[in-house]
């Protein structure tokens, strides 16, 4: 997939040179240059390349060059590129490779690096960049087409340590295919991912990897007093899964990150049934289960010196004569009695039960993951996950990483007035709903009953789970966002 090489011209199919706004030409571009006798500088003056960042030009050598074709790709203002914005220009040089039916590609590693990025960091995010933006989600199309050709190897042309270049490409890589293994995973239609379904995958991941599996069963469930979980799949002839995969890195089973995914593989809403236009769609509802499982992929491929939990409580929640209803009152893992005013509310639901056990199997500390809620696609749109904490120095870690991969988080806030609202039932410890004021808040402060004192960040997905368009680094559907923090956040 990735080799290293010092020389510019050999047989490449295509050749990539970066181009920068600050007139920062590095000397692989002035040896390409000559080439073609001095003509770079002027096509670069007369517009024919472009080196606006994300713009893409190419040049056909016709034997002036060993190479078939020339990429150039615009990076803009080196100064001025972020992790972020460089990620995408490369994901936008990967894409048109891919409809121009290019397979192997020879990156001049000197013009690609911006000043404020090791050479290292460079090679991570391009084999990320690759394996995201050329991402092909299946069809179930009885015509089928020719489909997109994979661009299978890309070689560093660089003086620097191959050793360096190679192993960061390989992190990339796996940063990579851990956010495709949750797109593939959120775009299976619900009728091939059940909860069993999704156990089925989880135990197919800990053979690949070596990790440690469990998966709970609804007589399990019943012993253990899962009254949350097992509420909501009441209405379900599916039988529901709490899937737990342990990877331990560490000699020790301490210093416990637990990952917590809803897990929802379909969502009518039950009793508070959606409407016919909100309801399409709710396959994805397991996004935070996706993100979790991708995490793992990524984890399981890089095998960092941590210990990680993740736990997965999965159901689906459907309308039957046996449904749990607004009013009901059920009893979860934690020993706390919740008052349903909503059964659409599920996901918080499920995930008390998945908070509480893996408290109870030693987390030192939570990250759960959710399309929790409507609301937060109000208040954030889709540019931005939405957050809550009981520990700001953890936020602030989650935040960075974020930041650094790509996925944006903002911060809700969360005190005692919102933790009043959800404690506020004449009839039990807790209500499921208590207002649709601030209702991202409300969703996220129901689960922190559950963290208790236990460091947890709860990031809701329901905005940034789904691209309503092909964008830079993916295409049209599900974003696979959160897999690469969380994965981040383990090896930082």
């Amino acid at each position: 997939m990735f080799s290293t090489r010092k020389t510019l011209f050999e047989e490449d199919q295509a050749l990539i040179v970066g181009l920068f706004q600050d007139d920062k030409k590095m000397n692989s571009y002035h040896q390409v240059n000559e080439k073609f006798n001095g003509q770079l500088d002027s096509y670069i003056q007369e517009g024919d390349l472009s080196s606006k960042r994300q713009k893409v030009s190419k040049l056909m050598p016709a034997g002036i060059l060993s190479a078939k074709r020339v990429y150039f790709i615009g990076l803009g203002n080196s100064d001025q590129l972020t992790r972020s914005t460089y990620r995408k220009a490369l994901g936008r040089l990967f894409k048109q490779l891919q409809q121009d039916g290019i397979t192997q590609a020879a990156l001049a590693m000197d013009s690609l690096k911006p000043d404020q990025l090791r050479i290292e960091e460079c090679a991570e995010i391009i084999a990320e960049a690759m394996i995201t933006s050329t991402c092909v989600l299946k069809h179930y199309k009885t015509r089928k087409s020719e489909g997109s050709l994979a661009i299978e190897h890309v070689t560093f042309i660089s003086s620097d340590d191959e050793r360096v270049l190679l192993r960061s490409a390989a992190t990339g890589f796996a940063f990579g295919k851990g956010v495709n293994t949750a797109r593939d995973l959120v775009h299976l239609p619900a009728n091939l991912l059940t909860a069993t379904d999704m156990a089925k995958y989880a135990l197919h991941m800990a053979d690949n990897y070596g990790f440690e599996a469990e998966i709970l069963e609804k007589e399990d469930m019943e012993e253990l007093g899962m009254g949350a979980l097992l509420a909501v799949n009441q209405g379900s002839t599916e039988p529901p899964k709490m899937i737990v995969l342990k990877y331990q890195g560490l000699e020790n089973w301490e210093d416990v990150t637990a990952l917590v995914g809803k897990g929802i593989t379909y969502d009518t809403g039950g009793y508070s049934i959606k409407s016919k236009t909100g309801m399409p769609g709710m396959k994805g509802d397991m996004g935070g289960a996706a993100a979790v499982l991708g995490a793992m992929d990524t984890i399981g491929r890089l095998k960092p010196s941590k210990n990680v939990l993740a736990v997965i409580p999965s159901s689906d929640n459907m309308i039957s004569g046996s449904a749990f209803k607004p009013d009901d009152v059920i009893t979860s893992l934690s020993g706390k009695t919740i008052e349903v005013l909503n059964t659409d509310a599920e996901g918080r639901l499920a995930l008390a039960d998945g908070v509480t056990y893996a408290k109870q199997n030693k987390a030192d500390r939570v990250i759960n993951v959710a399309t929790l809620t409507g609301g937060v696609v109000t208040a954030l749109g889709s540019w931005m996950t939405g957050a809550m904490t009981n520990n700001i120095n953890l936020y602030k870690e989650l935040e960075s990483i974020g930041e650094s991969m790509g996925e944006p988080i903002w911060q809700l806030p969360y005190n005692e007035d919102y933790q009043a609202q959800v404690r506020n039932s004449d009839i039990a410890d807790l209500n499921n709903s208590p207002t649709r004021k601030a209702h991202p808040i409300m969703g996220g402060a129901f689960v922190g009953e559950f963290a208790e004192n236990t460091p947890w960040v709860h990031l809701d997905i329901a905005g940034t789970s789904v691209a309503e368009a092909s964008h830079e680094l993916g295409p049209k559907g599900p974003t696979g966002v959160m897999a690469k923090t969380l994965a981040g956040y383990i090896l930082s």
